[in-house]
């Protein structure tokens, strides 16, 4: 099913060359420059996915997450902004959002960023998973970590290879970042990540970036 996506940004150039990177890969329902409009249409379009950048008129894109997060439960968000600043990343993610990528991203990659958000996956440009992991870690309580980072069983039954894979994916990388950075094709990269979740028994990447940190793999 194709997702329904709505794009907020103050730059009308910007919404164009995204709208046009999206290509037929979405339905874009419709576009906001500012707060007040993007509140206004998101509520009348019920979106599969919000695009948001962070930086908005009338109080920033964490605004229209404040205003419409609990009103709209089915809608998933997902930032797009220049910024790749710690605090914007944290802000927004503590606002609701299922995701964070820059405007460095390439067309194939947002399209891929869309589709996996819509799914219900979490989605980041590299650099900036480890700024919500250290977010993350510093406001959940303290629970028992193990004293050796490789003691969950699930661990021993992966290959070199899959553990390669299992720590890029738990960092962020698309499977296309982790193909070039392995030498290795897309397609080997979906068979190495399949194999992970089943080994070690967990549904999405989220669960597997909080495995990761949990056993302290990042």
């Amino acid at each position: 099913m194709t997702p329904r996506v709505y794009l907020v940004d103050d730059h009308a150039m910007v919404r164009s060359g995204v709208r046009a990177e999206l290509g037929g890969a979405v339905d874009v329902v419709g576009e906001a420059a500012d707060v007040a409009g993007a509140v206004e249409g998101i509520r009348a379009t019920v979106p599969d996915v919000v695009l948001l950048d962070v930086h908005l008129p009338g109080g920033g894109g964490r605004a229209v997450l404040e205003t419409l997060r609990a009103e709209l439960p089915s809608v998933r968000w997902l930032a797009l902004s220049v910024s790749d600043a710690a605090e914007d990343v944290i802000a927004v993610i503590r606002a609701g959002a299922r995701g964070y990528v820059t405007k460095s991203i390439s067309g194939p990659d947002l399209r891929d960023a869309v589709a996996r958000v819509a799914d219900g996956d979490v989605v980041f440009s590299p650099r900036l998973a480890g700024f919500v992991l250290d977010a993350f870690a510093a406001t959940t309580p303290s629970a028992p970590q193990p004293e050796d980072p490789a003691t969950d069983p699930g661990l021993d039954l992966l290959s070199a290879r899959e553990r390669e894979v299992m720590q890029l994916l738990a960092r962020g990388y698309t499977y296309r970042e982790i193909g070039s950075r392995l030498f290795i094709s897309v397609k080997t990269v979906e068979s190495h990540a399949s194999n992970v979740l089943r080994k070690l028994q967990l549904s999405n990447r989220n669960e597997l970036t909080r495995w990761a940190a949990t056993n302290r793999l990042l």
